[in-house]
Formats: C-alpha cells, structure tokens, sequence
C-alpha cells in the first residue's frame, strides 16, 4: 500500500479505529497529511476497502488543510485520493473515486474551492 502501514481495527458497528498516526507525503503538492488515531467511518458512500486513501482524503476533507496550514481545494484532496490509489495499483478505483469525491464531497476542502 504505498509504503502506508495503516494499523487499524475494525469495530462492531463496521466503524474503524486507527491505532496510529499515518503520515503521507505528497510528491504531487510536496505536504505532508498526518491522520491522528480516533474512530472513523470508512469510505463515505463506497465499499471499504483496505487502503491509506479513504484516510487521508478524509483528513483533508475533514479539515481543508495540509499539514503545514495551507488550505487544501476540492481538487486537490481528490488528487491526493487518486494518488494513493494508483500507487496501491488500484488504476480503474483510482479514476472513478477521484470524480465522486470531486463533484459529490470535500467538506472543508470544498468550502476552499473545487480546483
């Protein structure tokens, strides 16, 4: 998974707890997205699946910014999650998740606009 280690459990309830921090670095934005340990829902509106994606989008989404302060877009979030994707070689979920998450999510990012 693109060299992301993502120590999870999955509850009772189909809700994920991340046991420790993932860190992902951007070589397309050079940032870095830390998601913290807390419970999650998984991929919003998607089959879960086991990847470092659906975290780190929803990170971005949930806060609209890198970890250096500077504010994320719709866009790029959407990148980030195709990124991910293509590296785990997840190419055809790569396409079709980078054009829900942009027109149908972003949260935060969305609020910073959609490119």
């Amino acid at each position: 998974m693109a060299g992301i280690r993502v120590d999870q459990t999955i509850l009772e309830d189909g809700a994920y707890q991340l046991n420790t921090p993932i860190t992902y670095y951007s070589p397309r934005y050079k940032k870095t997205i830390t998601v913290k340990p807390k419970i999650y829902d998984g991929a919003t509106g998607a089959i879960d699946i086991n990847s470092a994606s659906w975290w780190v989008h929803d990170q971005l989404c949930n806060t609209g910014k890198f970890d250096d302060g500077t504010k994320c877009s719709n866009w790029q979030a959407s990148q980030v999650l195709q990124d991910i994707l293509k590296d785990e070689g997840r190419w055809a979920r790569a396409s079709y998740w980078f054009w829900s998450t942009w027109f149908f999510g972003g949260g935060e990012a969305r609020k910073n606009g959609m490119t």
